[in-house]
Order: structure tokens, then C-alpha cells, then sequence
């Protein structure tokens, strides 16, 4: 199955798995979860593998926290119209510990046959795998590509969205537009702030063909940033105001637009997605990014091979400043705030679904980093790569 079927099969493995409560004249509630158990390492000392936002991530002794989480979901569903949603996540985020947040919570009204409507924290649909990108089991490889879904570290919104789904003949077609404001924590107490942020999500459907269009759009800030704080006080004080304006970012407009593709015929598996970034501020670099992943089901094992890469689009530097004497190190500065993480990653990995709400998967990346460490943290002078990231990991939902 390609992501998306797999995340529809997921979702009522995950009804099925549910435990149902009722009480009396009250609503009918529903109880599932998911979780991944994973082990992530690398064969590198010098900088460490992580996710986005982490903090901290693996190098050559095994670590659980890069690609292990918990979820836990709740329903109440009043009627056939009416229902409410829960769900909160265990994973290490923008800190090196395990830490829980409420990643869903909505009302949703049905309006017709046709249209639904949600209220409240709601996915941020910015992705091919946006609700399901933290369920392992939903998909295929056992972590999202970072060459694409490093672009936008936001998992959810605040507001609402209207939801329209319609069958026509053989084509099924889903459209989903939200409006309301976000916030992404980082490291170091950091975090950047969506508001407003608009977003539209299209998906078709017919037969083993998928076809999604997504398109995101946000007046943005970040907050709290020391490191990019100082920096522009720095350049402020030492004459460089202009490449100060060029890097702020505070109420600045950026947009996120992704075509994504996905093939699901006998045994024969495709999933690719293409992203463009643009944004008005030099430290959040316009990026071209994409992914192809190809795989192939034997019974219940499916061997799978995807590559990924990243380019920016946007200058990486700034040649006008002075490259040597007393500003030289404030031009290094500048210059390593303006670079996006650029690299390409080959991957190769195996999923066997041992049981029908589990899978086993293993994934071995070559990542191989440009101009920088790449997406790599904690990276010692020098660093260069390539690195290979081993990890092992089984999915559940229950």
C-alpha cells in the first residue's frame, strides 16, 4: 500500500483496536492508540542524527529518543453529526527528554453528506502524511524524509477548517482548507509563531492512483532566539542594519506549496513528493526540496528504497560584507545564518508486518551533507560526512 492507503487502513486498524464506552444517555466513547519502539544510530562521532526541532540525536551508541513516540486518541461521538477528538503524543521534541503534548483536540460537525467542519487543534495538513506523519505504522519508511519534512516544523494549527469530500464515477476528491494560528517549538526555549496561517489540501483518488496538491500560507516570527537575536543586535551596532533587516524575522510572510504522487498497483508501491519554500527573510531560506520512495510487497515484507535532496533557492551568504579584519567573524555569522541544511540521502529498508497491528522495519540512510552539517546538530568543526544511519524499530497501534 502506498502512504496514504496505508494511513486509511491504519486509521480503522486503529477503530478496531479501539476500546468503546458508553454511559448512560451520554456519548459513545472510543480509546486507541499508536506508538513506535525504535533504536537510531550512526557510524559517525562528529555531529549527531536527529529529527527536526530535537535538541540532541544519535551518533554511534544506540539512542530510543530520535524515532520513538506514544500516542494515545480519544473520540466522543454525540450523534451522527457531532463528535469530539483528543490525542497526545510522548516524544522528544525541542528538548533531550521525553515530554507529552496535546497534538489533536477538535469538534467536528457534519454539516451534509459532503462537507464537514472542525474546530479547535487540528493537523496541519502541509504534507502528503500530515495527520498520520507521527504513526510509524501508517507508513512505509520508518521516518519521513528530512530533505522535505524539515521544511515546515509545524504539526498543527489552532482554528478551524472545512472539510468536502465527493465521489465522482471512479474518482474520489478530498479538499480541506484551514485558517487559524501556529506555534513550533525549537531548541533552546526558542519557537516561531504562525499568525495568521492559511492552508489548502487536495487529494485525488482513482483506483491505484493518488494525486495531492497542498499550499500553506503564514505571516510568521521567530521568538526568543538568542543565537539570532544576538546576532542582529551585532550587526546593528557594528553598521550592517541592512543585512540585519535582510535576517529578521518578525512578522515576516513565507509560503510552503507541495505536489505529491502516489502509486498503489499489485505488489508495486511509489511515493514521491516535490515542495517549493519561499519566504521574505534570508535566515529562512527559499528551498527546493523532494523525495521518491519505491517498494516492492512480498506477502507481508515490503523492501523499499527511496532518495531525497534539497537546494536553496535563496543566496547562501553575504558577498558584500567584509571577509576579513575585526568584522570577518560577524560575516561568519551572517553568512552561516543564511544556509539552509543541505544534503541527499539514499536509503534502503525493510518492513514486515509480523502481525496485523505491528511491523517490524529496519532502514539504513546514507546521508550525505553540502556546504555544512547538513541536518545534523551538534556538528564539531569540521564535520563533513557522509554518515550512515542504521535504525530498527517495531510500529503498533492498538
Amino acid at each position: 500500500m502506498n502512504t496514504l492507503a496505508r494511513s486509511t487502513v491504519s486509521l480503522a486498524v486503529l477503530a478496531a483496536c479501539a476500546l468503546p464506552a458508553q454511559a448512560a444517555d451520554g456519548p459513545v466513547v472510543t480509546v486507541s492508540g499508536f506508538g513506535t519502539a525504535a533504536l537510531t544510530m550512526t557510524d559517525n562521532e562528529r555531529a549527531e542524527y536527529a529529527r527536526p526541532n530535537q535538541v540532541a540525536g544519535a551518533k554511534k551508541d544506540p539512542r530510543t529518543g530520535v524515532d520513538s513516540n506514544l500516542g494515545i486518541q480519544a473520540t466522543a461521538k454525540f450523534n451522527d453529526r457531532l463528535s469530539l477528538t483528543g490525542q497526545g503524543l510522548v516524544r522528544k521534541y525541542a528538548t533531550d527528554h521525553f515530554g507529552a503534548e496535546l497534538a489533536w483536540a477538535f469538534a467536528k460537525y457534519k454539516l451534509s453528506d459532503d462537507f464537514n467542519v472542525r474546530v479547535g487543534r487540528i493537523g496541519l495538513p502541509v504534507y502528503m502524511i500530515s495527520d498520520f506523519r507521527n504513526v510509524g505504522y501508517a507508513n512505509t519508511m520508518i521516518r519521513p524524509p528530512a530533505e522535505v519534512y524539515r521544511q515546515v516544523t509545524a504539526d498543527y494549527f489552532d482554528g478551524v477548517d472545512l472539510i468536502y469530500q465527493h465521489s465522482f464515477d471512479d474518482t474520489t476528491v478530498t479538499a480541506q482548507f484551514g485558517l487559524g494560528q501556529s506555534k513550533a517549538r525549537q531548541p533552546n526555549n526558542a519557537r516561531i509563531e504562525y499568525k495568521p496561517v492559511t492552508a489548502l489540501h487536495v487529494l485525488l483518488e482513482n483506483g491505484p492512483f493518488t494525486l495531492r496538491f497542498g499550499r500553506a500560507d503564514a505571516t510568521f516570527s521567530v521568538r526568543d532566539n538568542a543565537r539570532l537575536n544576538g546576532l542582529l543586535a551585532s550587526l546593528r551596532k557594528f553598521g550592517q542594519g541592512a543585512v540585519a533587516d535582510q535576517l529578521d524575522v518578525n512578522d515576516v510572510k513565507g509560503s510552503f506549496t507541495s505536489l505529491g504522487f502516489g502509486l498503489d498497483y499489485k505488489n508495486f508501491l511509489v511515493q514521491s513528493e516535490y515542495a517549493v519554500r519561499k519566504t521574505e527573510s534570508r535566515a529562512v531560506m527559499d528551498t527546493s526540496s523532494w523525495y521518491a520512495m519505491f517498494g516492492y510487497r512480498y506477502g507481508t515484507v515490503t523492501p523499499y528504497y527511496y532518495y531525497g535532496d534539497i537546494k536553496q533557492d535563496s543566496a547562501r551568504g553575504f558577498p558584500g560584507m567584509p571577509a576579513a579584519g575585526p568584522l570577518a567573524a560577524l560575516t561568519a555569522g551572517a553568512n552561516s545564518v543564511a544556509k539552509a541544511a543541505l544534503q541527499s540521502t539514499h536509503a534502503v529498508g525493510l518492513r514486515w508486518d509480523f502481525h496485523k497491528s505491528a511491523a517490524l522495519k529496519v532502514q539504513i540512510d546514507r546521508v550525505k551533507p553540502r556546504d555544512g552539517a547538513g541536518a545534523f546538530v551538534n556538528a564539531a568543526p569540521g564535520f563533513t560526512g557522509p554518515v550512515n544511519v542504521y535504525a530498527a524499530g517495531i510500529d503498533f497501534v492498538f
